[in-house]
């Protein structure tokens, strides 16, 4: 088979994202959507703060009145509010986030006062003022807009909705993934594997990768190199929303991604990407099903999972902006002109700095497990110098932000 011509890649993944459309929705509980994202905005059902609140501990007066001395009258602890009325010449202890009793409207840090028995008294020159106060709907206000729909959830975002009086959200469901890892050279077990075998790693990394975006993931394999064997992996994962292969995607006499796809019934939306590591992805579907071909060599597997996989996972979960986005950093070291692919360099983290590592090789695992960033280099761009801001991105927790 003749291969067809490799596709820009912002092509490819506005090609992948518009085939994409996000899973129906369901509500759950709050604090079990962390990791999803809305399916609809994120509206304010309460004010925060609902009354004036003092922002410190202190004691509250009335607004002019602000030389003292006073009478301590009460205090306003938070959750206990002080149920009485400050006239001028009183004060109320009150601690921070407990509400400004009625009538006042200033606040004296208490390391301004000195206080004996009921008397208060200013010790200096800072008086009593309303900037320690938090006012009524200082956050947000009953009806405010506070998350748009398709925006991740995250522990700030499940505060805020909390905070707002949502205690459950409506979200979109979660794909399930079928990850299949296919080649006679794979060993199972990485304990026991012969000189002509290497152990299957690409399945289990990818499902750590993308897992947090998947309701469930199932892993097949290794599969043998026979159209039976793939034939029988694909019907074992039809029911899922996403398969993703690794391994088996080129054009050699033992890949048979892309022929047991055609046998099974899957229609091929695109194949190849001009990209560097992992130019021989494919993308199929059938039916509702999403069929991702992933190159074997770990790296190329990692890189185009981070720029095809994650992103159908995450528009399938209901994100509005599914592609990982690039931080700016400058450049620790050199970078030659880019070629004729866009290019994914490996890189780490070195004093703010971008700093390449030397291998490139796609089989390089080692390279990767000590990168903490990867650099894009468009097709053709100028050759780079230390201190040149270029786009990465950061990797964190065995994912990609």
């Amino acid at each position: 088979m003749t291969p067809p011509k490799p596709i820009p890649l912002e092509e490819a993944q506005a090609r992948l994202c518009a085939l994409a459309s996000p899973l129906p929705v369901e509500d759950v509980p709050a604090t079990e959507a962390v990791g999803r994202y809305l399916a609809k905005d994120l509206v304010a059902r309460r004010t925060q703060p609902a009354a004036d609140l003092s922002a410190m501990d202190g004691y509250a007066v009335c607004e002019d009145d602000l030389s003292g001395p006073w009478e301590v009258v009460g205090e306003s602890a938070a959750g206990h509010p002080f149920s009485g009325t400050i006239a001028p010449g009183q004060a109320a202890r009150i601690s921070t986030g407990a509400l400004m009793p009625a009538g006042s409207g200033a606040v004296l840090l208490q390391e301004n006062a000195e206080r004996a028995g009921d008397v208060l008294i200013l010790t200096n020159d800072d008086s009593p003022t309303p900037r320690h106060i938090r006012r009524t709907g200082f956050d947000f206000s009953a009806g405010d807009t506070l998350l748009k729909a398709g925006s991740p959830i995250g522990p700030a975002q499940l505060a805020l909705a909390l905070s707002a009086g949502h205690g459950s959200l409506t979200v979109h469901k979660q794909p399930k993934l079928a990850v299949i890892d296919s080649g006679d050279e794979l060993a199972d077990d990485p304990a026991n594997c012969a000189l002509h075998q290497i152990p299957a790693s690409n399945g289990p990394a990818l499902a750590v990768l993308v897992g947090p975006s998947a309701r469930e993931i199932v892993r097949i394999g290794p599969v043998r190199d026979t159209m039976d064997a793939m034939l029988a992996a694909f019907d074992q994962a039809s029911d899922a929303d996403v398969i993703v292969t690794s391994g088996g995607a080129s054009v050699g006499d033992h890949d048979l991604v892309n022929p047991a796809l055609q046998e099974w019934g899957a229609t091929l939306d695109f194949w190849r990407v001009a990209i560097k590591p992992g130019k021989p992805i494919m993308v199929a579907r059938r039916g509702d099903t999403f069929i991702l071909g992933l190159p074997g060599n770990p790296v190329s597997s990692y890189v185009t999972a981070m720029l095809f996989l994650q992103p159908l996972l995450r528009k399938l979960a209901g994100a509005a902006d599914p592609l990982p986005r690039a931080m700016l950093l400058p450049l620790a070291g050199s970078l030659p002109s880019g070629g004729a692919r866009t290019e994914f360099v490996r890189a780490r983290l070195v004093d703010g700095r971008a700093e390449p590592i030397e291998e490139r090789d796609s089989s390089a695992m080692r390279a990767l497990a000590a990168a903490e960033l990867i650099i894009r280099r468009d097709i053709g761009a100028p050759a780079a110098m230390a201190g040149d801001l270029v786009p990465t991105f950061p990797l964190q927790n065995g994912g990609i932000a």
